[in-house]
C-alpha cells in the first residue's frame, strides 16, 4: 500500500503545470541559453520573477547579483526552439547560432522568435534543494507575436 501512496504522489507533483521557456544570459563577450520550466512570477511591486536553475550549471556563475537575464515564452507548438535549446550548451559553444536575436546594450539576449520576452535584473539568489531559485526584477520586455504559451507538464514529481 506504501508504495501506491509514494507512486501517487510522485505523480501528483508531475501534474503541476508550468510554461517553457529559454533563459539566456550574457557575461561580458559570452551569452548562453538554457531550457527552463520553473519561471514564476513572484512580486507585483517591483514587477519580479524567479528561475529555478538546477545546481552545477555553469550559467549559475553568471548570475549573480545585478547580472542581465533574459526570460523568453516559448509560444505554444515551437519545437524547434525546444529541441535547440534542449540538448544544453557548453561554456564555449554558441548557443544562438541560426537564431534571429535582439542584442540590446546591457541586457541578455532575447529571441525574436519567442511569444514574449523580458528584460531582467537579478537581485537574490536562494537555495532550494537541487536548485537555486534566482529572483529577477523585471525591467523591459514585450509580446513579440499574438498565441498561447508552451505548457509542460510532466509524468512525475520527481524529474524532468
Amino acid at each position: 500500500m506504501a508504495a501506491q501512496a509514494t507512486e501517487s504522489w510522485v505523480t501528483a507533483l508531475g501534474r503541476i503545470p508550468s510554461g517553457l521557456f529559454v533563459v539566456t544570459a550574457r557575461r561580458g563577450a559570452d551569452e548562453t541559453g538554457m531550457l527552463a520550466s520553473w519561471v514564476q512570477q513572484c512580486s507585483f511591486d517591483p514587477p519580479q520573477v524567479t528561475i529555478a536553475v538546477r545546481k552545477g550549471r555553469y550559467v549559475l556563475d553568471w548570475l549573480t547579483d545585478g547580472a542581465a537575464v533574459g526570460v523568453n515564452v516559448i509560444p505554444e507548438g515551437q519545437k524547434a526552439l525546444v529541441a535547440h535549446f534542449g540538448k544544453g550548451f557548453a561554456p564555449e559553444e554558441p548557443a544562438f547560432a541560426g537564431l534571429d536575436v535582439d542584442r540590446a546594450e546591457g541586457a541578455a539576449p532575447l529571441l525574436k522568435a519567442a511569444l514574449a520576452v523580458l528584460d531582467c535584473r537579478v537581485v537574490d539568489r536562494l537555495d532550494a534543494g537541487d536548485h537555486v531559485l534566482v529572483v529577477a526584477k523585471v525591467v523591459g520586455g514585450g509580446i513579440h507575436q499574438d498565441g498561447k504559451p508552451t505548457v509542460h507538464v510532466r509524468k512525475n514529481g520527481l524529474n524532468y
